[in-house]
């Protein structure tokens, strides 16, 4: 039986994070991981790597691309006759830098000593690790503490069952080799608009089926409102209050049938992607005596430090609570792996930003307009649009706007909210300031360089106490 100090269940951002870390401060770490890639290869990264966060940007960027030499290159003269596109070399170059991604993370585990285990992790009593080889065969690790990070799956729904050829998940929707006609989305969430705007750009008739009545109801109103309106212009055809109850494949179409305003409606599409949530992959992980329990939505139940109820065994990522984002995953697993080094390693979750990678992008850390509401907290607004910046205008990309929230009394910043070009980049520079405390003066106060984007950070801070300069600015009211 093997040992170390520290065996690591999942590969992905949270997990193999927490060995690299783990190895870096002298422990004998080793990491295990099931999945593999369309070559039989073990695929390293995880959901996000493999079919998630990298390869969902690779799309996303190619298609962009395509879509402003076809539609925007004229606004600056440029000239460029007929665009095509080849499906099949996007989705070659996209599983190319997948291939890089996971051979960069090979290499790091080589680099800090961490030992790579292919198989099937199962948590055992007394700290042991059962592990399931492809061909069948079993072995035990034992260690002096696990790390699990074994991740999530898409949430499968019984009306819209998934075969991977019609009816796909978004691993699916990755793999398309022709742009459908007309594409059909479950689920208007990150995921949704993200896909939908991938083939929406590509020349697809894409309609968003979304259950909920309100649009992104986690993202602050005012920015949820703004994209609404962006992606209607955009040609996405989102569809709110729209229940889907059944589907029905023939002649290689779905017919979709659900209810819509009261009334039962049924939509024909070439393909359909189903993304409504994702959900822990915690079935067949943990033998009932592990002593590690789970909640009632199969999420690992952990403390503030990620510990489980089971002493020297943590989880970290999309298998416990919280935002289920890459980056949070990675800086649990640091986390972890720093407290079993014996440091005093903490995370705050209130800084935790989220991003959706559609253009323009929608980014935010805090709290939102609605939360501060409903919890009472007296907070002072400030917004600028990047119609009044000059570099988003002379890039021809000054949809959106920054909107900044301040406490009433203290100053300090509750939240930002971003929609626009390069929102995921401007928006950390407010995580920074959050992270120390900041008041909306202090970023009011700083130097932004010109003409950066950026300067629509430094405006609706500015504005948050009524002194933007290069707007208009609310009146007080007495």
């Amino acid at each position: 039986m093997s040992k170390y100090d520290v065996v690591v269940i999942g590969s992905g951002p949270a997990g193999y994070v927490a060995a690299i870390r783990a190895a870096q401060l002298g422990l004998k770490t080793a990491c295990i991981e099931k999945a593999r890639n369309k070559s039989d290869k073990l695929a390293l990264g995880g959901t996000c790597l493999n079919v998630g966060c990298i390869p969902s940007k690779a799309l996303l960027d190619s298609s962009y691309k395509y879509h402003e030499v076809k539609e925007s290159y004229a606004t600056h003269g440029i000239g460029t006759g007929d665009v095509t596109i080849d499906v099949p070399a996007m989705i070659e170059r996209k599983d190319a830098v997948i291939a890089q991604m996971v051979g960069g993370i090979g290499g790091l585990f080589q680099a800090n000593g961490v030992t790579s285990v292919e198989g099937t992790g199962k948590v055992l009593a007394g700290k042991k690790v059962e592990v399931t080889a492809a061909d069948g065969s079993v072995s035990t690790l034992e260690a002096e503490n696990i790390i699990i990070a074994a991740g999530s799956i898409p949430v499968a729904i019984p009306p819209a069952p998934v075969d991977q050829d019609i009816i796909v998940d978004s691993t699916g929707a990755l793999e398309f080799q022709s742009i459908p006609g007309k594409l059909g989305v479950i689920g208007a969430g990150v995921i949704g608009l993200e896909l939908g705007s991938v083939w929406s750009r590509l020349g697809s008739e894409v309609i968003v089926l979304e259950a909920l009545e309100s649009f992104l109801p986690a993202v602050d109103g005012q920015i949820a409102k703004e994209a609404a309106k962006v992606f209607k212009k955009q040609g996405l055809d989102i569809r709110l209050g729209a229940r889907v109850t059944a589907t029905k494949t023939s002649d290689g179409k779905v017919e979709v049938s659900y209810t819509h305003n009261d009334e039962e409606k049924t939509e024909t599409f070439d393909k359909l992607i189903v993304c409504v949530g994702r959900k822990p992959m915690s079935s067949g992980l943990l033998s009932p005596d592990c002593g590690v329990n789970l909640d009632e939505r199969g999420f690992i139940f952990v403390g503030d430090h990620c510990e489980t109820d089971a002493a020297g065994i943590y989880a970290v990522g999309d298998i416990v609570r919280g935002p289920m984002l890459a980056h949070k995953g990675s800086e649990e697993g640091v986390m972890v792996a720093e407290r079993i080094a014996g440091h005093k390693a903490s995370m705050n979750y209130d800084c935790i930003p989220s991003v959706i990678y559609t253009h323009p992008e929608i980014a935010g850390v805090g709290k939102t307009e609605e939360q501060l509401k409903a919890d009472g907290i007296a907070y002072k607004v400030g917004t600028f649009p990047f119609a009044a910046i000059g570099r988003a205008v002379a890039a021809n990309d000054a949809v959106g706007m920054v909107k900044i929230l301040a406490h009433e009394d203290t100053d300090r910043i509750l939240g930002c909210h971003i929609i626009g070009a390069s929102a995921a980049d401007l928006v950390q520079q407010v995580v920074i300031a959050m992270e120390f405390g900041s008041s909306a003066e202090d970023i009011g106060l700083t130097v932004f360089g010109h003409p950066t984007l950026s300067e629509a950070v430094h405006e609706a801070a500015l504005a948050v106490n009524g002194n933007a300069i290069h707007m208009p600015n609310r009146k007080k009211r007495k």
